[in-house]
């Protein structure tokens, strides 16, 4: 089974942790997979606390449902943290479902989430795969943003890419992509060019990668709100009203959705995206005697 695609680029997967999602004794909470209703169905859903999330989260429901049922394994595409953490809280309800994601290496930010009964859900081969980019980039090198613009530039999805891990771009470096196995001809034979630079494909093992924890910059700030505007701009060095054409222009994205109010409220744990600009995680939130909220910042350099 797989998910909607586009471009008739599609999918399939496994994984590195795993997580047995069935408890015993199983809590009234938990609904039996074989009996699962509507209305039960529904219940999950009111626990997913981003509601924009309802409807990815709705169909690993059901596609959980369906694997049980039949005693197969299905997979999802690569999911946001924000969807995968939703939907691993909504399958810890449900019985005799076992899930485990993969985004090809431990610290993976973006993973797949293969689902069955846990008879038949033990263990699977990998199915993530990790491709090696490299081109002669001078003292020029790459940015994230421009790897993944010329690889979505073949007609790949950004559903069928896991993380893109920057290397050490000088002279044949590149950058390391993890990616659906279906993909991995195509993108070989597709992806020529990253910006006006050469450059050629190389299947390597999940073992080869190259992980660096990213660098981070930590910052407070004293806001009498929570709003995006408010918040980013402290963290970004950037003013209200330039931020507010960022995010008319759509280069601002909360949990890799798109912003289109600068009144968009935040919470700790939130990541705030801004093209050309990197990312924005929100730490603890205090409130002061004052009434205003004192914010840990977590800039990603």
């Amino acid at each position: 089974l797989h998910l909607p695609y586009r471009n008739n680029l599609f999918l399939h997967s496994p994984t590195f942790r795993s997580f047995s999602l069935s408890s015993s004794p199983i809590s009234p909470e938990i609904c039996q997979v074989t009996q699962a209703t509507k209305n039960e169905v529904d219940v999950l859903l009111k626990g997913v606390s981003d509601r924009n999330l309802v409807e990815q989260i709705k169909h690993i429901i059901d596609m959980a449902n369906r694997a049980s049922l039949r005693r197969e394994v299905l997979h999802t595409d690569f999911l946001t943290p924000p969807v995968l953490n939703e939907a691993m809280v909504a399958l810890k309800k449900l019985a005799d479902v076992n899930a485990i994601p993969n985004g090809g290496y431990l610290e993976a930010e973006r993973c797949r989430l293969s689902v069955g009964h846990p008879e038949v859900l033990r263990s699977i081969s990998d199915t993530v795969v990790a491709l090696s980019i490299t081109g002669n980039f001078g003292f020029q090198p790459p940015t994230h943003g421009d790897f993944l613009g010329s690889i979505l530039g073949t007609g790949i999805a950004r559903e069928k890419l896991g993380d893109i891990l920057l290397q050490a771009c000088y002279g044949e470096k590149g950058a390391q992509v993890l990616i659906v196995p279906e993909l991995v001809d195509y993108m070989m034979s597709s992806l020529d060019k990253v910006g006006k630079v050469p450059v050629s494909c190389t299947l390597i093992p999940l073992e080869e990668l190259e992980y660096e924890p990213p660098r981070i910059k930590t910052l407070k700030t004293v806001e009498s709100s929570l709003r995006v505007d408010a918040l980013a701009s402290a963290g970004f060095k950037i003013s209200r009203s330039k931020f507010a054409d960022l995010i008319s222009k759509g280069d601002v994205r909360i949990n890799w959705s798109t912003v289109t109010k600068n009144g968009a409220t935040l919470k700790t744990g939130d990541i705030v995206s801004v093209s050309g600009s990197g990312r924005l995680k929100i730490g603890e939130i205090v409130t002061t005697k004052k009434g205003k909220y004192a914010i840990e910042l977590i800039r990603y350099l």
